[in-house]
């Protein structure tokens, strides 16, 4: 027992070593962020039991939020390369602050409609900045590590915040609001006071239209990523939005649901690390691959689930895939995108899952509705396999450790990076 908590010890002192002490601040503010994020947990309660409205109101209101961060992904990118990626993400965490303080206090259903479209903007716009800042201060070699801590990070504090978002509602819908502003902003406090800018200097012979969106949307290697991340985005979606809806029409309650659900983020924290730990060295390809498979024929096995049992092993599955297509499916957007075009390369990225997010209730609640939910499922399967495929065939075109640069004295650290 001693040997193995020794083995777990020098594991988990590895998994965080070497990493530069202004990315655990980056870390920090992250993780700071999703501990209060409270009203994505709560705005479809809040809006229906304390506030009256009706469903519809409330998935309206969802889909507006959803339509902001689809808006704030790109303009969010190219602010990043052009201000820098800290005063992005200071705009982006104080307007978050200020306008989920607001949607506290607002009744009128326009108002909240419009307040919740720019929430929406606001909350996602800090995104593609603190991709770019992660990988402008941490090694290549060292970016999987760094962006699977991250994400650990992220459910991390999601899985508290939701477990308090249920407390606190019971108290208090308006104190959830308030206490999630004040949370955004201590995380905005923590990038004014410790995180200097990142932005690599401009190269000499570095052009405007060398980095502009156009060039971006123009990169036929890159797109193809971003759809195939769409591909995924919208498989895993289906955990928020056709799970519950399936297993409600099955006759299952939503404290089964939750019961189900529940497991995604506790494996993600318990598993987050040790993963990458396994597959921090090993070919993406594969990893990309494999990870797709997983998730669509994780959700695929869902159409056989007759029992809460099972819908709990499909979780298992779709969540395994989760974590080891976050941090490498992160690693390729950087290894693809030109140093100085970085903030718009990941607002593109970005804009891929903010799509997804829109689409995925439509796409399942039509094919529910219409079909059924096997067919969903039995889609999710199809969609999961053409994403693989679409890797395969991807990465046989992308050297296994290429990063784009802009200037040749970047270029030539990491040629020395790689000989070493």
């Amino acid at each position: 027992m001693t040997t193995a908590a020794a083995r777990l010890g020098r594991a988990a002192r590895e998994t965080v070593s070497g990493l530069p002490g202004q990315f655990w601040w980056l870390w920090t503010s992250t993780l700071v962020n999703r501990l209060g994020a409270f009203v994505a947990t709560f705005m479809a309660l809040y809006l229906t039991i304390d506030r009256g409205y009706s469903a519809s109101y409330a998935g309206l209101v969802a889909s507006l939020h959803g339509l902001g961060g689809v808006v704030s992904s790109i303009g969010a990118g190219v602010m990043a390369d052009r201000l820098g990626r800290r005063p992005t993400m200071l705009v982006a965490q104080v307007s978050t602050a200020g306008s989920v303080a607001l949607l506290g206090f607002v009744s009128d259903p326009v108002a909240i409609a419009g307040v919740a479209f720019f929430v929406g903007m606001a909350s996602n716009a800090s995104r593609p900045a603190v991709q770019a800042m992660m990988a402008d201060i941490v090694r290549p070699e060292d970016r999987v590590r760094a962006f699977s801590l991250n994400y650990w990070a992220i459910n991390l504090g999601f899985a508290v915040s939701s477990m308090a978002a249920g407390f606190i509602a019971e108290v208090s819908y308006r104190a959830g609001f308030l206490i999630e502003a004040g949370m955004t902003l201590a995380c905005a406090i923590v990038v004014f006071a410790r995180l200097p800018e990142s932005r690599p200097a401009p190269a000499a012979k570095e052009s405007r239209a060398d980095t502009s969106l156009g060039t971006v949307l123009r990169d036929g290697r890159y797109m193809a990523v971003v759809g195939l991340s769409f591909l995924v985005a919208l498989v895993f979606q289906q955990g928020s939005v056709g799970l519950p809806v399936a297993m409600g029409s099955a006759g299952f309650s939503p404290a089964d649901y939750g019961m189900a659900i529940a497991v995604n983020g506790v494996l993600i924290v318990a598993l987050q690390i040790p993963v990458t730990r396994f597959i921090e060295h090993r070919d993406p390809r594969t990893l990309l691959v494999v990870s797709a498979l997983l998730a669509g024929y994780g959700f695929g096995l869902t159409a056989f689930a007759g029992s809460v049992g099972v819908y709990v092993l499909t979780v298992c599955v779709w969540t395994l895939a989760e974590i080891v297509n976050a941090p490498v499916q992160t690693g390729l957007v950087v290894r693809l995108s030109p140093v100085h075009g970085r903030g718009r390369y990941q607002g593109v990225y970005t804009l891929s899952w903010s799509v997804a997010a829109l689409v995925a209730p439509l796409m399942s609640g039509f094919v529910i509705d219409r079909f059924g939910a096997a067919w969903l499922w039995g889609m999710c399967a199809v969609v999961g396999t053409v994403a693989a495929l679409g890797y395969g065939l991807l990465m046989r075109r992308v050297p296994e450790h290429t990063e784009r640069q802009a200037d040749p004295a970047a270029a030539g650290a990491e040629r020395e990076v790689r000989a070493a």
